[in-house]
């Protein structure tokens, strides 16, 4: 084999990859270069960062659940039991691609247009919960 570097230590006289030989061997006269500066142009599109965002954040969402009618009755029944004890109720609901859960009062069902009133457990902030979103109820 050629010796390529005839002043170098024994295991780097034959290396012809400048990037596997240490800084300390090689001529401090050559440039560093700029490292990741190069790089920075590629960023001057925010929104493409955005989007990819947006696709790894999308791939996390399921689709609404589809409940038997048993499941229904039972939820019906754990509603009507939190409501008449005044009990916190562990409720899971599905919105925008997320099952959401909230410990909470249940204060009232609005059958007529859909919807569950709700008081959180400190007993300040209050809420709307669509009926037909609703997963579970513990």
């Amino acid at each position: 084999m050629k010796v390529i570097n005839p002043s170098m230590p024994e295991p780097y006289k034959y290396e012809t990859d400048y990037r596997k030989i240490p800084r300390e061997y090689l001529n401090p006269r050559i440039p560093k270069g700029r490292g990741m500066k190069k790089w920075l142009p590629f960023k001057t599109m925010p929104e493409q960062y955005e989007r990819l965002d947006q696709y790894v954040e999308d791939q996390n969402k399921i689709d609404m659940p589809l409940l038997s009618e048993e499941q229904l009755e039972e939820i019906n029944d754990k509603v009507i039991y939190k409501i008449k004890k005044q009990i916190i109720a562990d409720l899971s609901y599905w919105q925008d691609g997320y099952i959401i859960s909230v410990q909470c009062f249940i204060n009232k069902v609005d059958e007529l247009n859909g919807i569950m009133l709700v008081t959180k457990e400190n007993g300040k902030e209050k809420g709307r919960i669509k009926l037909s979103s609703i997963v579970s109820v513990e």
